[in-house]
């Protein structure tokens, strides 16, 4: 019988990443984070077309590329849970602090590309075949987010979980390739076009690979803090259950002394 692993490694319990990367990486995105400012406020110049309203693009790029990341990563993380070899209660954390991240860059994404979609298409939203899908990618992981809180038996609920990550990542190819299929309003692809062939150049181009460099080492360090939060929220829970099953047990007892 397949036995769920439920043990951390002990150089590192609770914890993705060892505390000195972990603090590397910290700072770093820090620092980056402030350079990304400095560059994406005064130091780009404003877009011949877009204006000043290209600014929003340092935030909403990186926030989509790292939608795309946190939910391949939960996907992955899903698949590892799923095969028998490397079940892991491991697995199952990481998919759903990931997946929390990216519901937070995906609604993150939404809101800025509202921002900037006012100025440019007159409107704050669209029924345009990107943000459709973006948004139905954005409640999907919601549903997948509230299936998590269901309780029940670890590697049951571990499986359930695991198959609905898989079934929601199919809309993040449908997201991304979106322009590409259907005639949009939205610009395709600056970056990660089919060509290869980046749309901007100069110091745009260095605050937006800046841009995309700090939003991942915040994802990294979120995502080691977020499952070590898991780890503490699954302790808490089982010392409760444990205290209610004393009490259960102690009434009873009780009850039948004589």
């Amino acid at each position: 019988m397949n036995r769920l692993n439920i043990e951390e490694p002990t150089d590192t319990p609770g914890q993705l990443l060892a505390p000195g990367v972990r603090h590397a990486i910290g700072a770093v995105a820090l620092v980056a984070l402030a350079a990304l400012a400095l560059l994406g406020l005064w130091g780009a110049p404003p877009d011949d077309r877009q204006g000043e309203a290209m600014r929003l693009l340092y935030l909403h790029v990186p926030s989509a590329w790292l939608a795309y990341l946190a939910f391949f990563v939960t996907a992955v993380a899903s698949v590892l849970f799923l095969w028998r070899r490397t079940r892991s209660m491991v697995w199952d954390r990481v998919a759903g602090a990931s997946a929390e991240l990216g519901v937070i860059f995906t609604g993150l994404t939404l809101v800025v590309g509202a921002l900037w979609g006012r100025p440019i298409w007159g409107v704050w939203w669209a029924w345009d075949a990107r943000l459709v899908t973006t948004a139905v990618l954005f409640f999907l992981y919601l549903g997948y987010l509230s299936l998590r809180r269901i309780p029940g038996e670890p590697e049951a609920a571990g499986k359930r979980n695991a198959i609905a990550a898989l079934i929601a990542f199919v809309d993040v190819p449908i997201v991304h390739f979106s322009v590409e299929w259907w005639r949009t309003l939205h610009q395709k692809a600056t970056v990660f076009n089919p060509e290869l062939s980046a749309k901007i150049e100069g110091v745009q181009a260095l605050t937006l690979w800046i841009a995309v460099i700090a939003f991942t080492l915040l994802y990294l360090y979120l995502l080691d803090r977020r499952y070590r939060l898991a780890v503490l929220e699954e302790g808490q829970a089982e010392r409760e259950l444990e205290q209610a099953i004393r009490e259960r047990t102690g009434d009873a007892v009780a009850g039948v002394t004589p």
